[in-house]
């Protein structure tokens, strides 16, 4: 009976210690990040959350996916944590304090040190992207005749997209497209063509990947063909085989998603809980560009079509 009784006893004590980690913990919660100065092209996601009553983080690395944190703890009102590094690479450590609710961070890497600013992201209404929506004009950001509408992300690099047949295609590892008009609430509209091995990806408001794939035939998961790119799985995969034409559709109202791809549902009213990598920014609040992925392999779209949401 004893120790029975001092098992509930440990059991409550660990309940009412992670319950005043979760009231007392500035930290807790999600963070969107942006590098200060010269690095505020470096954008990065972070979640510190408590796991079996027990510190936890989750953490998006400018780029990829959304990864735990193998180390990550609070000491002396100060946040440490290390992402996973590659072999032989030097370790990468950001440490943060909150101060006026504003995360003020530094990562080091070696002798490098780069600051960042951590802000909570957006409370998001109660949106529903499979509600009735008034549409305005529809604004066509591809014609079949010109790139008037595109920019290349990257400045001092060439686009290396090129119009062929009424299709704008790239050459592999070419810029990646991002348009002129900005947009809020929206439905948009591509077809486009895989090639073998074709990696490519549309970012809806410059910051949310829908994945484009070739991987007809295969079990979906969260890296597959129009997944919410390491967030969250297509329901089944739609895909067509290479060099057929696919087409998507997908309405975005606020932070919900839904997606058609050839014709079935694939995401269903999905909650966006956070940017994903390769995203121009994290001020999840503001309008956004759309972006096409071109720096991977050969990708070709005849559409691209974008209707605003009233």
């Amino acid at each position: 009976m004893r120790s029975i009784s001092l098992f509930f006893c440990l059991a409550i004590w660990l309940c009412a210690a992670a319950v005043t980690l979760a009231q007392d913990n500035p930290f807790l919660g999600k963070w969107n990040i942006t590098g200060v100065g010269q690095y505020s092209n470096q954008v990065y996601w972070l979640e510190v959350k408590t796991e079996d009553g027990k510190l936890a983080g989750y953490f998006l690395n400018r780029s990829g996916s959304v990864l735990k944190l193998p180390e990550i703890k609070i000491e002396n009102d100060q946040l440490t944590f290390s992402p996973a590094g590659r072999p032989n690479a030097p370790k990468a450590v950001h440490t943060a304090k909150v101060e006026e609710g504003h995360l003020l961070g530094m990562l080091t890497i070696g002798e490098q040190q780069i600051p960042w600013l951590g802000e909570r992201p957006p409370v998001w209404g109660n949106f529903d992207a499979n509600a009735k929506h008034k549409f305005g004009s529809p604004v066509v950001l591809f014609d079949g005749k010109s790139l008037e509408h595109w920019l290349g992300q990257v400045k001092d690099k060439e686009l290396g997209w090129s119009i062929v047949d009424g299709t704008m295609t790239n050459q592999p590892h070419a810029n990646n497209l991002v348009s002129r008009h900005h947009f809020e609430n929206f439905k948009i509209q591509c077809e486009y063509k895989v090639e073998p091995n074709s990696n490519s990806g549309i970012y809806l408001r410059g910051r949310y990947e829908l994945q484009v794939l070739d991987d007809a035939g295969k079990e979906p998961g969260i890296h597959s063909h129009m997944a919410l790119y390491s967030r969250v799985a297509p329901k089944m995969n739609a895909s067509l085989p290479v060099g057929q034409w696919q087409t998507m559709e997908a309405i975005i109202v606020g932070n919900k998603l839904s997606v058609w791809l050839n014709g079935k549902k694939v995401h269903d009213n999905t909650t966006i809980e956070g940017i994903t990598g390769g995203a121009l920014d994290c001020n999840e609040a503001a309008s956004g560009p759309i972006m096409i992925q071109g720096d991977h392999e050969k990708i070709t779209y005849r559409k691209v079509v974008v209707t605003p949401i009233r």
